[in-house]
């Protein structure tokens, strides 16, 4: 019996890895989680797995919490980051799921780390922001970190058995999202509600709208580049409409090889929980007849210039990957809230960027710092362009 905390249990990848926990009672045990506002759900959450403690954004929807749980079940609440921390690092706990959106998962996972449990990675941004200490620590407390994105966990289950020095190339599959046929001008007159239909996945807004702007896949290349210890320069991005290949490994010999499935997030969940074994699938397999033609593209960066501002922030180290992932956060809400074009979110990304003095080879607290930095710096470029428009 594995006994699991959750990060984030009330967003896509925690609903969904509570979904394959349920499915395999015999295997996996909730001890905590861990939520920002949605209250309703984490209350039919804390009432199905009865974890020891859970915790929320602050000491407001604690109380709201208290409200409606049932003292009896013996759930403790807590709130705020000390909550956060101890979701993360509780003793009971063998693996944490780190699945909080953006930057806010970044302590939390390494306090989990800290305390030597071992990570299943949704949190992309936890190895953008910081990637060379998350690996430091990772090795300094024999901790394993087990990818959950599809591209990772198929890249993962790619090289498993193989050296690094086998490794050629990486190939990062994307959908291309819901505006892969758009026209530039198209694009600046893109919507929210557009932006958040995507083709292929059914993923929380923010994950979705990084999607429709590529700026997730160039969040996933730096990701990528921690995780397997590939350069920046070895990592490429293929269009994929289909979402059936889900990323790929050229080795030195020429050999290619493919991790193919539906599109489905309970799938590379469940690997992540049970690796190094599988667990059985109740979902239909995939029927290659029924798909039929497989396509790729190369990805355009012209009009979607986020993936080649991610690919400028990995390179050149730094802070310029957690002000690269500030800024395009702070973006993407100034979006949804229709306080900018879609096409502003890049503008704001690039202009951040610019106006960046970077730290090398920085400490957590310098990397915390250039995040605030860069979520002020977006705010008063917002206003500029609002001024200007």
């Amino acid at each position: 019996m594995k006994n699991i905390s959750i990060l984030g249990s009330t967003g896509s990848i925690g609903v969904n890895a509570l979904d394959v926990i349920g499915n395999n009672p015999d295997r996996f045990n909730v001890v905590a989680l861990s939520a920002c506002k949605n209250i309703g759900l984490l209350k039919q959450q804390i009432e199905k797995f009865r974890p020891q403690v859970v915790s929320v954004i602050d000491e407001m929807y604690a109380s709201e919490l208290k409200k409606i749980i049932n003292p009896s079940m013996g759930t403790g609440i807590l709130f705020g980051e000390e909550g956060y921390r101890e979701v993360a690092s509780i003793k009971e706990a063998d693996m944490v799921i780190s699945s909080m959106v953006g930057s806010a998962g970044l302590l939390p996972t390494m306090e989990a780390i800290e305390a030597g449990k071992d990570i299943a990675l949704a949190n992309k941004e936890v190895m953008v922001m910081a990637g060379s200490l998350v690996v430091d620590k990772a090795r300094e407390k024999n901790v394993k970190i087990l990818p959950v994105d599809s591209e990772h966990s198929a890249i993962f289950q790619c090289i498993t058995g193989h050296r690094d020095a086998d490794i050629k190339r990486i190939i990062l599959t994307a959908s291309g999202g819901p505006f892969f046929h758009f026209s530039n001008d198209e694009l600046s007159k893109a919507t929210p509600v557009q932006a958040l239909k995507h083709p292929c996945w059914h993923m929380g807004r923010k994950i979705t709208i990084d999607s429709a702007t590529m700026m997730n896949k160039g969040l996933e290349v730096i990701e990528a580049r921690w995780l397997f210890h590939v350069d920046m320069d070895n990592i490429e991005v293929h269009i994929h409409p289909q979402s059936i290949v889900h990323s790929m490994v050229e080795f030195v010999d020429g050999s290619l090889m493919a991790q193919l499935s539906v599109p489905d997030m309970r799938i590379p969940i469940s690997y992540a929980l049970s690796y190094p074994e599988r667990i059985i699938s109740r979902e239909p397999p995939l029927d290659l007849f029924k798909v039929g033609i497989f396509e790729f593209f190369r990805p355009d960066v012209e009009k979607f210039p986020n993936l080649r501002l991610a690919y400028n922030a990995g390179k050149a180290g730094g802070t310029f990957p957690a002000v690269m992932n500030a800024a395009n956060e702070v973006a993407v809400e100034a979006f949804l809230g229709e306080n900018i074009k879609f096409t502003d979110i890049a503008k704001v990304t690039e202009g951040v960027m610019s106006s960046h003095q970077s730290k090398d080879s920085p400490k957590l607290g310098e990397i915390l710092e250039a995040d605030r930095w860069a979520r002020s710096f977006a705010k008063k470029f917002i206003e500029r362009i609002n001024v200007l428009s």
